[in-house]
């Protein structure tokens, strides 16, 4: 048991220290880190080779390490899938640690009654995966080059409608982005107010992120009680996240706020003090994520 939490430690240790070395260097690994050079780039969130999306800390994970190698793909295999499909890693590269998540169940006997009771044991294992830019020999689909890009300056329909879809009161007006708790409403700037599309539709994915946090929501409440405390901070980095996971999944840019670059000495006090604090950052925005994106079934099953 002793070793088992040693390794999950490590793990922790180790992944939150890429994330506090990118932001000791003013990095946010969140930040978008491959451009539309690949043709899978528009995507944005890290793939597994069969094309499905990573989630959580390993988006952060992940995204970090295609910045530190300045990677324009953001599909990622393990060693021995790379040799399945042809491929070889090569040599001297570093690989990029991700985490799998699970439970297992054991039957114990209950030390007061004698009967067989179920226990449901969680574990965390670590495993290795290589960029396919590290990787020679692989499919040529692989290492395809994008389609030119749309123009970032008109409103883009797909974000129209994802956001329409939650039902969120959002009112325009104003050059302050805000969600307010008390009235349960999200403040944006007129969109002609923003540089390009793409900072008007991050803007208001972080703020959606935040109108999850109401009680009849998602209900999280992560002990803020006031401006700029432990628990502003560790909300603002939730909504930071959210928005990352939301650009991503909708193929725009993050880009840095200016407002936010502030919170960077704050989030790094919460992760050199909680080495498990990204882990449930990462986990509460990915539930942000999914219970934004829920409502696009919705909408589709309604119409």
């Amino acid at each position: 048991m002793g070793k088992d939490n040693s390794t999950r430690q490590d793990i922790y240790t180790r992944i939150t220290n890429q994330i506090i070395e990118s932001l000791e260097q003013g990095i946010k690994p969140w930040t978008q880190p491959w451009n539309a050079a690949h043709a899978a780039g528009h995507v944005s969130r890290p793939l597994r080779h069969s094309g499905e999306a990573y989630a959580g800390i390993n988006v952060l994970t992940l995204w970090a390490s295609a910045m530190s190698g300045n990677y324009t793909a953001p599909i990622w295999m393990t060693f021995k899938q790379a040799l399945a499909l042809g491929g070889c890693v090569r040599k001297g590269e570093k690989g990029s640690p991700v985490v799998y998540a699970n439970s297992i169940t054991r039957t114990e006997a209950d030390e007061t009654t004698g009967e067989d009771t179920d226990r449901t044991i969680p574990f965390l294992k670590a495993y290795t995966v290589f960029n396919v830019e590290q990787i020679d020999g692989l499919p040529a689909h692989y290492y395809a080059t994008a389609a030119q890009e749309q123009n970032p300056d008109q409103r883009d329909e797909t974000a129209e409608r994802f956001f329409a879809a939650t039902r969120a009161e959002i009112r325009h007006g104003g050059d302050s982005a805000y969600y307010s708790p008390a009235l349960d409403y999200i403040q944006m700037p007129p969109f002609e107010a923003f540089r390009d599309a793409q900072s008007y539709y991050a803007t208001l994915a972080h703020e959606c992120t935040h109108w999850t946090q109401h009680a009849n929501r998602l209900d999280r409440d992560l002990g803020r009680k006031r401006f700029g405390d432990d628990g502003y901070a560790r909300e603002e980095l939730v909504a930071e996240l959210g928005a990352a996971f939301l650009c991503a999944d909708l193929g725009l840019a993050l880009e840095d706020r200016a407002d936010h670059a502030d919170y960077i000495g704050h989030w790094l006090a919460v992760l050199k003090e909680d080495k498990r604090a990204i882990f449930t950052a990462a986990a509460h925005a990915q539930r942000a994520a999914d219970y934004l994106s829920g409502f696009q079934a919705q909408d589709v099953a309604v119409a």
